[in-house]
């Protein structure tokens, strides 16, 4: 005879196929086996998203690439919150940008060479590497066929199957000597705009019916122009898209080794794997919403306030309706106002006040001001609510952060939201290969191996005929 808990297995795997009561069995088991509660983390002194109590970043590596400054660290403890700084091999990005502005020219391309050699290229070397980036813009035939086959919905996971690809078509895929990492890098930063425009265009043919362009790139245009070029077509953007454009890869090249996606190729590259399996890792963890994802959720969150607020110039009317969203119940009910607060910067995100510049311009041209102003006020009022609904036990400043303003910037250049997070992996590829290069050049080269501790219970081995 059945007891009580043998009969209640029966029922319950009567109502499923076999394998669906085996997925919902080990699901409902997880539940427990795999819960750590937080307070173990106190308890073992455990750095839980290898963050300190005042969740600054767990130092765990070195690098000359990229700084990024949010706080200073006070003699007696704690943190005192200021300006934010972001630094490329030792320059101000700031300096960087309105330097290249300055000169009426554009950056990216110095940018990246900046961060891969460590130093600022003449003008012939700026010149030469301009031309390495353009002419490896251009796809092999078949590599263009194999990006055409690759139909789906996400062009992050078409970008990295596309970048494991290009270890079949590389006569020399797994050498890391820095000759052929200078190579693979330089290859891999002209391919991704070609691959994210191409892989679109498919996307836009297979799901919305539309015309398939391939369009080639072009040898007398930029890196950010000939992006455009390959997406939109000539004669569809004007000169102060591109300009923006090359702002945005500018700022999203690097950010310092601590971020998720440097680390992980960073991680990945310690284990002496080639560059295009650390790479795609990079763009793996660069998918994830939590990480390269949030400039999305701020044109969704825009697009709503824009209809939700009737008079967007009442500042009573957007608090009050910040509020609600704050307290969970208005828009999704995440309790998240996207685009407010940085897991580094505090009083100010530099990145943001650079890309602000220049959107006002971009605003002008499009005929957006009253959006823009809308946007500006949120940016203000956004931090406000968030600083008061937090009270005295805040234990850090906020600021609006980058993707407050880049989301605004692509729908305004009239780039479709598939490709926001795709750009960014174009830009940030820089970064990666920077300290992928770094990574294997250290004098002691080591594995990256944290440790993990042990707090399961020790359990006794059962024979299977007693289970």
């Amino acid at each position: 005879m059945l007891n009580k808990k043998q009969t209640n297995t029966k029922n319950i795997k009567s109502k499923f196929m076999e394998k669906d009561y085996l997925i919902y069995k080990l699901s409902e088991t997880i539940k427990t086996t795999s819960r750590i509660d937080k307070e173990l983390f106190t308890q073992f002194n455990v750095k839980r998203g290898l963050r300190n109590e005042d969740h600054s970043g767990v130092l765990v590596g070195l690098t000359k690439v990229g700084n990024v400054v949010g706080y200073e660290k006070l003699p007696e403890g704690g943190l005192k919150a200021v300006p934010g700084k972001l630094i490329y091999r030792g320059i101000d990005v700031e300096d960087l940008v309105h330097g290249f502005q300055s000169e009426y020219r554009l950056g990216f391309e110095e940018t990246a060479f900046l961060l891969l050699s460590g130093y600022q290229p003449d003008a012939d070397e700026l010149k030469a590497f301009s031309k390495l980036l353009v002419d490896g813009m251009v796809l092999a035939q078949k590599a263009t066929m194999n990006i055409l086959d690759l139909e789906g919905q996400d062009i992050m996971n078409i970008l990295s199957r596309s970048v494991l690809e290009m270890y079949t078509f590389d006569s020399n895929p797994d050498d890391i000597s820095r000759d052929n990492l200078i190579r693979q890098s330089i290859d891999l930063i002209a391919k991704f705009p070609t691959i994210v425009a191409y892989a679109f265009n498919i996307l836009r043919h297979s799901q919305q019916g539309r015309s398939l362009h391939i369009r080639h790139p072009k040898e007398d245009m930029s890196y950010a122009e000939n992006f455009l070029y390959m997406m939109k077509g000539p004669g569809r953007y004007t000169e102060l898209d591109v300009k923006i454009l090359d702002l945005t890869l500018i700022l999203h090249a690097d950010h310092g080794g601590g971020n998720n996606s440097t680390f992980t190729v960073r991680v990945v590259s310690s284990t002496q794997t080639d560059t295009y399996s650390a790479i795609a890792a990079g763009i793996g963890s660069l998918k994830g919403p939590l990480h390269g994802g949030a400039n999305i959720k701020v044109v969704q969150m825009f697009e709503h306030l824009k209809t939700a607020i009737k008079d967007w110039t009442n500042v009573k009317e957007i608090d009050a309706y910040l509020k609600k969203m704050l307290n969970k119940e208005a828009y999704n009910k995440s309790g998240l106002i996207y685009g407010i607060g940085h897991a580094v910067y505090t009083v100010s995100d530099p990145r943001a006040l650079l890309l602000k510049e220049m959107a006002r311009s971009m605003a002008v041209e499009k005929g957006l001001e009253k959006e823009f102003a809308f946007l500006e006020l949120l940016d203000e009022r956004s931090v406000n609510a968030f600083m008061t609904f937090k009270g005295d036990g805040i234990n850090k400043q906020v600021c609006t952060n980058v993707d407050f303003y880049s989301g605004f910037v692509y729908d305004a250049i009239g780039l479709p939201s598939e490709i926001f997070t795709p750009m960014f992996a174009m830009s940030r590829v820089a970064g990666w290969t920077a300290h992928r290069i770094e990574e294997l050049n250290f004098a002691s080269k080591r594995i990256i191996r944290p440790a993990y501790k042990n707090v399961g219970e020790c359990k006794t081995f059962i024979p299977l005929k007693d289970r």
